[in-house]
């Protein structure tokens, strides 16, 4: 029996939080520090500094850097190596918990790369997004990974903001649901009893920061962040479990959310009951006093967020420092307050089971549960079922004897455009970057000598040296760009292609290139958009935000100048952001919206562009006509935005409506449906009662298609001015040409509540009005039910999605 088996902490008939209550009595003052610390190397084959930097063992170990690696026998050696020191150098056998993010898959080698976050929450398919989720904890678990940085659980109403793409979209329910969905996938163990904690970002409110830039302030009312920011985490609290939880970089009504005891504390664990790990976004501790000044020295910063209840400092040590040790050896700052995080942290890794399973698998081990055919097949369909067709003459699916087909567009002739910000090859291509700035990391390449050209008129980086695309096959080998895809699937067509354009900025030089192949044409697909990612080769990602959320110049002029034409064009956009065009709306006869749809994105475009698959996303934003539009979302308050009112000012703005260009949940199909028979099993309800809700779904149309049926709830009156409509449940439903489904809902009354005057949950006596559609603005069936009775109701235990 090894030595660390024998200490009574390691006795299995013990909770996790007794075991760490025996293990805490132990500790010195310095391996207590060490615990709340993390190391970040920047070279997982060079860490030779490890134990000069952390002699008393270690709390967290990033595994960003394994973007770099070239075999995944390079990140278990890592691991292993990294773990014995970590473990030997702690005095007690501590392991130490090692984090990946995991928003769009792993950082490793042969990982699955999936669509960004709004991409799947275009396909409002939780069961999907478990899958996905499921997949993910698996991959990074056969490396000994157990922190994933995910899901995120972001509510979005700003597209100018550069990490929009990371959410499931502006409405609370639906990315409650499909969070609730990730973290339940997520949380999973393997055979040896390592279990996967989900780490969900960033709480809270970071996405109503003024000016839609990054870490800036946020002037969020109360009842805005609880009813609204807050919801997907309390649901993945209350309903998945949810073990960890990272604070955004912001402040929120002048506090950073990393200092708040009022949001990390009073909120997050009084309010919320959330119970596990606080993780600090890498650099947030420091930002306390380098960026938001509200701590004048490092020490000051770290105890400012130990008050605030953060237990971990990622992803180097600045707050929690030797400086604040002192503080806690000569009684200047509370001990306690080291105490409660440290206890965090040994109960967190011996849920984990890191003191039983430390080390990552055996290489035989490894192989066998990290890949599974079901994981391409699952990245295919998630970006598949992401693919909302947002406009179509009927120019789709493309005709089977279309002769000639014109491809314009830079994103068509690489596959590096479908991978998104937090995607593994985005992350890793950022290295290549001359300057790569997110997460609290700053690099820069101008010392390797690498001379850059930027895209005309932009300050991007263009990034068209051959170490990009080499990267892309390294990493994906065989993948196919569009453009392969369509010669490959389209044999009895000529397809072409010309540059045309740029992804940002006004080069028009290879416009008339593209009018000449045009003209030659019998149909013109345009692939339109930007480039999601990270770094200064990215036109939207982490820290890259806009005042345009249109499509540059170089490629609305050109649209205008096909248009002269007379042929049929097709656009296919991809970007971080949904499209946003008006020479699009004007001359396109077909509109495919595609965000980043990673490695299976050439397949599932081709599967929806031929018909193989009819498209089935909605989408998930309202889409603003332009920036000086935001914010405009659906679930808008009586008296706001479309529904302002005529007695207060005119229907529509000056110069353009006051509705979305593209409504949200709209999406079209190849086929039709038709709704019919809404029953409520009740009219008359009280606040603890649940209803059934039915209807019957049927194709009307000559093609398969999946319908997504929308639930949506309008509160009537109100003692607070409520949302004019609220999604409130939806559903999948697959169909062939005729058949007919029931869709069956059952809906918690308490869903309905809202925070009242006095901030409690309360759900009010009154009229509910139920409506069912394709849209929130194509409602096909109504009907009201009645609430007897108030009634305050807790809010951490209320219904979040029907």
């Amino acid at each position: 029996m090894s030595a660390h088996l024998a200490y009574p902490w390691m006795h299995g008939r013990l909770t996790a939080g007794e075991r760490a209550d025996l293990l805490l009595t132990e500790l010195s003052l310095d391996q207590k520090m060490a615990q709340v610390s993390c190391y970040y190397p920047t070279d997982i084959t060079q860490t030779t500094d490890f134990t000069q930097r952390f002699p008393d063992g270690i709390g967290v170990v990033s595994t960003l850097e394994a973007r770099s690696a070239l075999t995944l026998d390079e990140v278990s050696a890592f691991q292993r190596r990294i773990q014995s020191e970590a473990m030997e150098r702690s005095g007690h056998g501590i392991p130490a918990i090692f984090h990946m993010e995991g928003l769009c898959g792993a950082y490793l080698p042969g990982a699955t790369s999936f669509p960004s976050g709004l991409g799947r929450g275009a396909s409002w398919d939780v069961d999907l997004e478990r899958s996905v989720g499921e997949i993910v904890g698996r991959q990074e678990r056969a490396l000994g990974i157990t922190h994933t940085f995910a899901p995120v659980l972001d509510v979005s109403r700003d597209p100018r903001m550069g990490r929009q793409a990371e959410t499931y979209g502006e409405d609370p329910s639906l990315v409650a649901a499909l969070g609730v969905a990730y973290t339940r996938g997520l949380q999973g163990e393997d055979s040896a009893g390592r279990r996967t904690e989900a780490v969900a970002k960033h709480f809270v409110g970071s996405h109503h920061t003024e000016g839609g830039i990054h870490g800036a302030h946020c002037n969020v009312p109360d009842r805005l962040l609880v009813e609204v920011y807050a919801k997907p985490f309390q649901a993945a609290i209350t309903q998945a479990g949810l073990r960890g939880v990272m604070p955004s970089y912001n402040s929120v009504a002048g506090e950073p959310v990393s200092g708040s005891a009022r949001l990390l504390t009073t909120l997050l664990r009084d309010e919320m009951g959330f119970d596990g790990l606080v993780v600090s976004d890498y650099g947030a501790v420091a930002n306390l006093q380098t960026v938001q000044r509200v701590a004048e020295s490092p020490a000051h910063a770290g105890l400012a967020a130990l008050r605030a209840g953060m237990d971990v400092e990622q992803h180097v040590p600045h707050g929690f420092s030797a400086e604040l040790r002192d503080w806690f050896a000569r009684g200047r700052a509370d001990v306690a307050l080291l105490d409660r995080a440290v206890h965090q942290v040994l109960t967190a890794k011996f849920r984990m089971g890191l003191f039983e399973s430390p080390f990552a698998p055996d290489p035989a081990e490894r192989d066998r549960c990290y890949g599974a055919p079901v994981d391409a097949a699952v990245a295919v369909q998630s970006a598949r079922e992401s693919l909302v067709l947002l406009r179509n003459d009927g120019a789709l699916p493309l005709r089977r004897d279309v002769r000639t087909l014109a491809v314009i567009g830079c994103h068509a002739a690489s596959a590096r455009f479908f991978f998104g910000g937090y995607t593994h090859y985005s992350m890793a291509e950022a290295k290549l970057a001359v300057n790569s700035s997110m997460a609290g990391l700053t690099t820069r390449s101008e010392d390797l000598g690498i001379i850059t050209d930027t895209l005309p008129g932009t300050t991007i980086e263009a990034s068209d040296r051959p170490v990009f695309e080499e990267l892309l096959q390294r990493q994906q080998p065989g993948i196919r760009s569009l453009l392969d895809e369509l010669r490959v699937r389209m044999p009895d067509t000529e397809v072409s292609w010309t540059y045309g354009y740029p992804f940002a900025g006004d080069d028009d030089s290879g416009h008339d290139d593209a009018i000449a192949l045009a003209a030659r044409a019998d149909v013109v697909l345009l692939t339109l958009g930007g480039k999601h990612g990270t770094a200064s080769i990215a036109s939207m990602g982490e820290g890259i935000d806009a005042t345009n959320i249109n499509l540059p110049t170089c490629q609305e002029d050109l649209i205008v100048k096909l248009s002269q034409l007379g042929k049929p064009m097709i656009g296919v956009h991809l970007d971080g952001r949904p499209v946003s065009s008006d020479a699009a709306d004007t001359h396109l006869a077909a509109l495919l919206e595609a965000w980043s749809p990673a490695e299976g994105g050439a397949e599932a475009i081709v599967d929806i562009l031929t018909g193989a698959h009819g498209p089935s996303g909605r989408l998930p934003v309202s889409v603003a006509r332009n920036a000086g539009q935001v914010p405009v979302y659906y679930n808008h308050p009586h008296g706001s935005a479309w529904h302002q009112g005529e007695s207060i000012g005119f229907r529509e703005y000056v110069d353009a409506p006051h509705t979305p260009r593209y409504v949200f949940g709209h999406g079209l199909s190849y086929t039709s449906f038709d709704y019919a028979g809404l029953t409520l099993s009740s009219h008359e309800v009280e606040a603890g009662d649940t209803i059934d809700i039915t209807l019957t779904v049927t194709n009307t149309g000559d093609l398969r298609g999946t319908e997504v049926v929308q639930l949506y709830l309008s509160d009537r009156f109100a003692s607070v001015s409520r949302p004019v409509l609220e999604l409130a449940g939806f559903r999948r439903v697959d169909l062939e040409p005729g058949q007919a489904a029931r869709v069956d809902f059952r809906l918690d009354i308490s869903q309905v509540a809202f925070l009242d005057a006095d901030m409690r949950w309360r759900v009010e006596a009154g009229e509910v009005d139920i409506l069912v559609g394709a849209s929130s603005e194509d409602l096909r069936l109504t009907d009201t039910v009645s609430i007897r009775a108030d009634a305050v109701v807790d809010g951490a235990t209320r219904g979040f999605f029907a």
